[in-house]
């Protein structure tokens, strides 16, 4: 009897030990699947499919995970009413986040540009996202992202894109 409520105990205590923190530092390479949301005046707007690749760094200080990363996202997305399409979106960001044990919750900050068959433009990013690891090297996150351009369309009139980006990345 002394024994099986040794081994219990053993068990209870070793099931309420605190989670490990991920080591978040080094570099990453990677991949994204997402969707485009774009609306913009004039009647010009419309949602797509978005692809491509990915490369980053993030330094771990503890608690706290701060990084950059450029991301570049091919889209297909015909703007309608005569305004061309939405060709690719890229993005140059830095993220900071918090380390909840094994996964990483951030905020995103920084540059987009936008490439249409009329003009292009550069706007701010800015979004959260959440990252898990899937193993030592793997890891899985989606991200919110929110670009705000003037002066894309062909009519010369603002385009604003929601973009939500499911992604996976492998870790040096």
């Amino acid at each position: 009897m002394k024994l099986i409520k040794a081994t219990l105990v053993a068990a209870l205590v070793s099931g309420a030990a605190p989670v490990l923190a991920e080591d978040w530092t080094g570099a990453y390479v990677g991949f994204s699947f997402g969707y485009a949301d774009v609306d913009g005046s004039g009647g010009a707007g419309g949602s797509d499919g978005s692809f491509g690749p990915l490369i980053g760094y993030d330094y771990d200080f503890g608690n706290f995970v701060l990084g950059g990363e450029l991301e570049y996202n091919r889209l297909n997305l015909d703007l309608g009413a005569s305004e061309g399409s939405l060709d690719s979106m890229s993005r140059l960001k830095l993220r900071g986040g918090y380390d909840f044990g094994p996964a990483l919750g951030y905020v995103v900050v920084g540059t987009a540009r936008a490439s249409t068959s009329g003009n292009s433009d550069t706007a701010a990013v800015y979004g959260i996202g959440v990252a898990y690891p899937l193993g030592d090297r793997f890891v899985i996150s989606g991200e919110a992202l929110r670009q705000d351009f003037e002066n894309v369309p062909r009519s010369g009139g603002d385009l604003d894109a929601n973009v939500f980006n499911l992604r996976t990345t492998f870790r040096f």
